[in-house]
């Protein structure tokens, strides 16, 4: 009997001004950490071995960061919080701004 190979595509959601989270290809082998951890399912595998995964549903995160801290890769994947949630202060004695 033949076997009939079917393909499954998938197509990311076009992505809003923010992104939940942000991979650097050159220290990310694809192990797929963040895949398995994510409660929400906002990644999924890359189908290329060792490339890292496709942030698939970007506003269904809920920016806990579980993703981040599984990450076995110090750097591979860095934690992109909404620019409303991001933390801001001046220094008086110099004014410099800062924001994380």
């Amino acid at each position: 009997m033949k076997e009939i190979e079917e393909k499954a595509y998938a197509v990311p959601n076009m992505p809003g001004p923010g992104r939940p989270v942000l991979f650097n290809p050159a220290i990310c082998n694809g192990c797929n950490r963040c895949v398995d951890i994510c409660p929400m399912e906002v990644f999924i595998p890359n189908p290329e071995k060792g490339k890292p995964p496709i942030i698939l549903y970007p506003e269904e995160c809920w920016y806990g960061g579980c993703c981040v801290e599984e990450c076995p890769r110090q750097g591979a994947i860095t934690f992109n919080s909404p620019l409303m949630q991001r933390v801001r202060w001046k220094r008086k004695d110099t004014g410099e701004h800062f924001r994380t």
